[in-house]
């Protein structure tokens, strides 16, 4: 153990501690609907010296006069901290505990709160498993960590819910404060007993052992404190790659955060919080109150900010010219429109958003225009340091109006794409950002000198802080810079890059416009390219130049990205019509437009169809006895959300035949349909290309009309039934799929159709499979397809080696997910043996309705986490929109109308 050492340190005795104990190294909080408690943990005099490491603290000390706080940082240390490196944070397969830093206030307790409503969000607020996790800790390495037994907090421990798990790396006991030992939080996540679902780690500059008592002075230690946690901050992020972010609190009230506190924020921040971070959340007053105003942010808005940086954060990184989840082809996708808001306050849009948001796709936060980045401007000298005695904060503000933004848009955010998030969670009111600093010589009002394009650079690394959607990057500025920048964004965050560039009050030749598509590529770094030019007059159809230029340059380079060409201007309001990828425009409830020549997306939507650009598509669904069917009214409510044209029917007939020779089919404007029983087989000899995923599970639920070079219609056949059931898996799953000392096995039930989509998504999970069916004939098909053993009996039976108990022994395997394709009619359920161990299994029933059938009721009853085929259903569904419209489907929306189709009247 290594001894903490504190000048004239007044000791209270054993018996005063226990009682006056605040929140110590490693807090389990447990919630109910009503109350909440702490379980401290001071370090027990009887536990093993590995778990009693703390940080040392050393009492030579620097004064800072600025803030009249001593801080024991030496030249070393801050030199280190100056030139920090980036941490080895890494999203693929990220298993590792958050982070959050920062400073609480004290009527708030905002990083705890927070660490608290991300731990059970984490695991889908599922209190078991929350209450699983907990005794792990106490069983594990950690238990020297936990408070002496007591029976009250046993007691309260049993009767309420856990809801929550926050792990405190600062704490104050008997001995004193004290900083737990980086090297043991390593060594607790390295032995798995710290995961990104174990609870959320927090460094608490404000903590309670920064407080005074009447038998403890806090300021003796003050600055080692300081130290000791910025030396742990530093050890987590770059040396154990955690995912750190910076809760930045500002209360403004009185007594929202004293004077210390705010002066002790004030010191850390350049030099520990902000460099040891990766993304940062805002907070002035909403922890101090749960509301907020119409515009204004609530704490169940700050709660949610932060899940959605959690869940963008552990996304996959954007591949240029790549396609799928948080790609530039969905996001920048057919027909997608995002609206310039040109306000210096986002609180004075507000009155519009509600109307903004049911006509375009994202939102261009204008950084340029805001009022606040105008002060930071102001308060940089011309060596780019900021004015610490101007009092405003404007970086805390441009940070806190984007998060305002968000708020304002999330209750109507209808055109919102799906944001996976850890546990079974979707975030679906989401409305994405477009994270814009334009400069004076690109149309906008940003200087740009050298010391204005220098700040634009800090600015736009805000932006990735802040987990933008889509960062706009200038493509004309310094190389160096823009590197830097770029190299970060790939290495760290998951936003898409849009290299622009505007060409204000001159013409440009075709040649040069094709080479500024080039340009705005950034060396093959952007996902995207935007090109805006200016023509003196419209002779010769100089407002098509732009679109003609966009055509033109994807030709030249691969891969292939998206390309936004426009005119700017009156004369060049054509462009935005002929311009068919997200496209900036106004709103006809808006004051002002951001740009002359700007459309709103209606008016542009209404140009495209009197030109021919866009035609009413007729899609359909193909099967037969489909009346019960729900795809019509989810297809057909996801087109009128995004303003798109199209109609989506049944076509319920006995055979292909009767499809394929009938109107629908024959249609110039057929876009596509989908395919049901009995036609998944039957369909493949009407389609001229299979996809891969089509020919492996050897059925299609898809067909999708494509023009080749020539015209001609070229229809594709698709499987997205495996998507329906691979989504909602591998969220729970996340990276515990196919991992462990035993094999993960999922357990197919049926032989059919479906059977076949969830074997091939079993593979895709990396899960061995074990099939069961009535007909072994139709599992051994399965088993010599996809690979995997044939149980001829559900039965736990060691002296029947084709028993499914048998076989588990056998691969020393355990049953990871259970997924039934078996009718609902059949009411299935699974023997007692299989429900009766520590680990249960995921039950997946494809069935939609009844909603809750048998084998549902019976998992749910033991404590499973099930998955629906209400939820196979919009998830197949996405992606079938997304492949017939080439753009972000709205999620949100397509989930409510299934629920609305399937919840039983009484849920």
């Amino acid at each position: 153990k290594t001894t903490v050492t504190q000048p004239n340190m007044i000791r209270p005795s054993a018996e005063q501690s226990r009682h006056t104990m605040m929140a110590l190294t490693l807090c389990m909080v447990a919630v109910s609907m009503v109350t909440s408690f702490v379980i401290p943990t001071p370090i027990l005099a009887n536990a093993s010296p590995s778990m009693k490491r703390r940080m040392p603290f050393s009492t030579s000390t620097t004064q800072n006069t600025n803030t009249g706080i001593s801080l024991s940082i030496t030249a070393s240390d801050a030199s280190s901290t100056k030139q920090s490196k980036w941490g080895g944070f890494k999203y693929e397969g990220y298993n590792k505990p958050i982070v959050l830093i920062g400073a609480s206030s004290e009527k708030g307790n905002e990083l705890q709160r927070l660490s608290l409503a991300l731990s059970g969000a984490l695991v889908g607020h599922q209190s078991q498993r929350l209450q699983s996790t907990l005794e792990k800790l106490e069983r594990s390495q950690g238990a020297g960590l936990l408070a002496e037994d007591d029976d009250t907090i046993q007691k309260q421990q049993q009767d309420e819910a856990v809801a929550g798990i926050s792990l405190s790396a600062v704490g104050l006991d008997e001995e004193g404060p004290f900083v737990l030992d980086s090297a043991l939080i390593q060594d607790l996540i390295r032995e798995k007993t710290l995961s990104l679902t174990s609870g959320v780690l927090v460094l608490d500059f404000n903590h309670a052992a920064f407080h005074s008592t009447e038998n403890y002075n806090a300021k003796e230690v003050e600055v080692d404190l300081i130290r000791a946690m910025s030396s742990v901050a530093k050890q987590l992020y770059e040396d154990e790659g955690l995912l750190a972010v910076y809760v930045n609190v500002q209360t403004d009230d009185e007594g929202g955060m004293s004077i210390d506190a705010k002066q002790r924020k004030s010191l850390v921040e350049e030099e520990v919080l902000i460099p040891f971070s990766d993304y940062e959340v805002c907070i002035k007053n909403e922890g101090l109150s749960a509301s907020g105003g119409a515009s204004s942010m609530s704490w169940n808005d700050v709660e949610w900010e932060l899940q959605r940086i959690v869940a963008r954060a552990l996304l996959p990184r954007p591949v240029v010219g790549g396609t799928g989840t948080n790609s530039a082809d969905l996001t920048m996708g057919m027909n997608t429109f995002f609206l310039s808001l040109s306000f210096p306050e986002v609180k004075m849009a507000a009155p519009y958003v509600e109307q903004m948001c049911q006509d375009v796709d994202s939102m261009e936060y204008r950084v340029d225009l805001l009022a606040s980045a105008k002060e930071y401007l102001a308060q940089s000298s011309e060596d780019g340091t900021c004015d610490e005695d101007a009092g405003s904060d404007p970086r805390f503000d441009i940070l806190y109006q984007q998060q305002l933004l968000r708020a304002l848009c999330r209750p109507h955010a209808q055109r919102a794409p799906a944001l996976p998030f850890a546990g079974s969670g979707i975030i679906d009111d989401a409305l994405p950002i477009v994270y814009t600093v334009r400069t004076a010589h690109q149309a906008g009002t940003w200087p740009d000198d050298e010391n204005g394009i220098q700040q634009m650079f800090e600015l736009l690394d805000l932006g990735l802080r802040s987990g933008a959607e889509v960062l706009d990057v200038e493509s004309a500025w310094d190389a160096m810079r823009t590197d830097k920048l770029l190299t970060k964004a790939e290495q760290r965050y998951t936003s898409q890059i849009l290299g622009s560039h505007h060409v204000v009050g001159s013409e440009v030749t075709m040649d040069e416009a094709v080479q500024l598509f080039r340009q705005c590529r950034i060396n093959n770094r952007a996902h995207g390219g935007k090109v805006v030019l200016s023509i003196l007059d419209n002779e010769n159809d100089k407002d098509q130049m732009a679109y003609k230029a966009s055509i033109a340059a994807a030709k030249l380079d691969d891969p292939k990205i998206p390309n936004i060409g426009l005119i700017l201007g009156e004369d060049g309001s054509f462009s935005r019509i002929l311009n068919p990828r997200f496209t900036p425009v106004t709103h006809e409830s808006l004051p002002s437009k951001a740009a002359p020549g700007q459309l709103s997306a209606a008016e542009i939507m209404a140009g495209r169809l009197l030109t021919g650009q866009i035609s009413p598509e007729r899609y359909a669904i193909l099967g037969h006895n489909i009346a019960y069917s729900v795809s019509p009214q989810m297809q057909g409510g996801a087109f009128a959300a995004v303003k798109l044209p199209h109609t989506y029917t049944r076509a319920d007939v006995e055979t292909v035949e009767e499809f394929v020779e009938g109107p629908i089919w024959n249609d110039d404007n057929f876009g596509g349909c989908s395919v049901t029983i009995p036609h998944k087989q039957n369909i493949i000899p009407h389609v001229d290309v299979l996809t891969d995923a089509a020919k492996e599970i050897g059925s299609v639920n898809t067909v999708i009309v494509k023009k080749d070079k020539f015209g001609t219609r070229v229809l594709i056949g698709d499987n997205t039934d495996w998507k329906g059931i691979y989504n909602p898996l591998q969220r729970r799953l996340g990276d515990s799929s196919g991992k462990g000392s035993q094999k993960s096995v999922a357990l197919i039930l049926g032989g059919g159709g479906t059977a076949r989509a969830a074997a091939f998504a079993a593979s895709k999970l990396g899960l061995e499979r074990v099939y069961f069916n009535r007909t072994p004939e139709k599992a051994e098909n399965l088993a010599r397809e996809f690979g995997g053993t044939v149980a001829h009996s559900l039965e736990n039976d060691s002296e029947n080696a084709e028993s499914l108990g048998a076989i588990l022994a056998l691969q020393k395997s355990t049953i990871k997910v259970v997924i039934s394709t078996l009718p609902a009619t059949a009411d299935f359920q699974l023997p007692e043996w299989l429900l009766g161990s520590d680990s249960l299994p995921i039950v997946f029933d494809v069935n939609y309705k009844p909603y809750s059938t048998a084998l549902l009721l019976q998992a749910t009853e033991k404590g499973c986490d099930v998955v629906r085929g209400s939820e196979m259903l919009w998830e197949q569904g996405v992606g079938q929109f997304e492949l017939w419209t080439g753009r972000t489907a709205p999620y949100g929306v397509m989930k409510k109308v299934v629920l609305e189709n399937c919840l039983p009247p009484s849920e």
